[in-house]
């Protein structure tokens, strides 16, 4: 009786955030620090105190005078950046479990309309940097400019800007919304996205929206005035299928791979959106944390049994055929000129789900557009901090302590980011097996 009562207890500390120590010692893994270049690290020492990064470097170099209250003998391990989702919903503490069950730190949350409610209690749970629009429909740049300061005040750290946004209105926009500290993303309409460039914005979202630029430009201003519809015969669905058109030599392509390349902005494509449309797609159900997970939760969720849509075959057709040329012509295009990328899921949109879709993120990113592995690790990791500025996706003093400890060598792999032997948001300890439980 005394032996199980402790091993209770020894197992409730190792598994119990509200029982772990401040000061942390994670000494002997591979550290793999994405960017450019990566920075590896054979036999690594890293000391996390208070939930931030306080030094890190070779296990030979490690300086006297720590003082962890909990060493992690990590040999044989690698350890990384926490993933980083750019735009995704958290509805739940299932939602919640799923990101971090996948590894997944952070997310820049984007809720309401089809994504429904941000439930602000999750515990455990990843980072959050709140998402918020403006410029759905036109309005004054008075109410522009207070909209924005009522999301600041709320808490938000990102804007997203939208549409109607005139160019005159997205350069004061973002001027106001950098002078708070805000980043800015767009998905752009009457202001192109060159100008959208020039201005300065941190980031642009989704290809279909982002390729805008390739499109003649009374289609661009149809597709503003109009950008949800799913009739085929909308303006968005002309345009759709103008881009499934679009091939590698199209000079305007070309001309849009090459402001994206010379512009500070980052692209974050989210084709995980229409990953189920492609023919080889795998069923997202299949995933160990999908038991977690209420398909009526989800919007337009695949069929369970068969991992695809349930829609008509007209609309199927079309769909494919767009994320197809996204995939073999946009995307590559763009990467191949020397665009800056991005990771984002579109949480929880058309099939979309928490941790299971950014990972399928990756995999287009590396496997159809052509980054290099340690170019997506980036895109999930530090490229953030470089396109906003935040002190996270970085192994590095003074940066949050969100951390993958793996058992094998995602540079080998990119599946090896499923491998976590325990994952660390904000130096606080979590091992995935406790996650895959169904939250009430």
């Amino acid at each position: 009786m005394k032996i199980f009562v402790l091993l209770t207890i020894i197992l409730f500390t190792a598994c119990s955030p509200d029982l772990l120590k401040d000061n942390l010692l994670i000494e002997g893994a591979t550290l793999i620090n994405p960017g450019k270049p990566t920075e590896i690290i054979p036999s690594s020492y890293i000391y996390i105190e208070k939930g931030k990064i306080q030094s890190y470097g070779a296990l030979a170099d490690k300086p006297e005078g720590l003082a962890p209250e909990k060493i992690i003998n990590a040999k044989g391990k690698y350890l990384m950046p926490g993933l980083i989702d750019g735009f995704a919903t958290l509805n739940n503490q299932s939602y919640a479990n799923a990101y971090l069950y996948k590894g997944i730190t952070s997310i820049l949350e984007v809720d309401g309309y089809r994504r429904g409610p941000f439930y602000p209690n999750a515990d455990p749970g990843p980072g959050i940097y709140r998402l918020g629009g403006i410029g759905e429909d036109y309005t004054t740049d008075a109410d522009l400019i207070s909209k924005i300061d009522s999301l600041y005040n709320a808490g938000y750290k990102v804007l997203l800007m939208m549409y109607a946004l005139t160019p005159d209105q997205t350069e004061k926009v973002h001027a106001h919304a950098k002078s708070l500290g805000m980043a800015t993303i767009g998905e752009l309409g009457l202001t192109t996205y060159k100008q959208g460039m020039d201005i300065g914005l941190d980031a642009f979202v989704h290809t279909t929206r982002y390729s805008l630029d390739i499109a003649p430009r009374d289609m661009a201003n149809a597709v503003a005035h109009n950008p949800f519809s799913n009739d085929l015969d909308s303006p968005k669905w002309k345009y759709y299928s103008y881009l499934t058109q679009v091939r590698k030599n199209d000079s305007a392509l070309l001309k849009h791979a090459q402001n994206l390349a010379a512009s500070r902005s980052y692209i974050m494509p989210t084709m995980s959106l229409s990953y189920l449309d492609l023919p080889d797609a795998k069923n997202p159900w299949l995933d160990p944390v999908a038991t977690i997970l209420d398909p009526e939760d989800i919007n337009r969720p695949a069929d369970p049994q068969t991992g695809k849509h349930n829609i008509d075959k007209e609309e199927q057709k079309a769909y494919t055929q767009l994320i197809l040329n996204e995939t073999a012509v946009l995307e590559p295009t763009y990467y191949k000129a020397g665009a800056k990328y991005l990771s984002g899921s579109a949480t929880d949109v058309w099939g979309t789900m928490p941790g299971i879709s950014l990972h399928t993120e990756l995999m287009l990113l590396h496997t159809k557009v052509g980054l290099t592995i340690e170019e997506t690790l980036a895109a999930a990791t530090s490229n953030f901090g470089e396109a906003f500025g935040w002190k996270i996706g970085k192994i590095q003093a003074g940066y949050e302590a969100d951390l993958l400890l793996l058992n094998a060598n995602p540079i080998d792999r990119l599946s090896n980011l499923t491998r976590i032997d325990r994952l660390f948001v904000d130096g606080k300890e979590l091992v995935p097996e406790t996650l895959l439980k169904q939250a009430p």
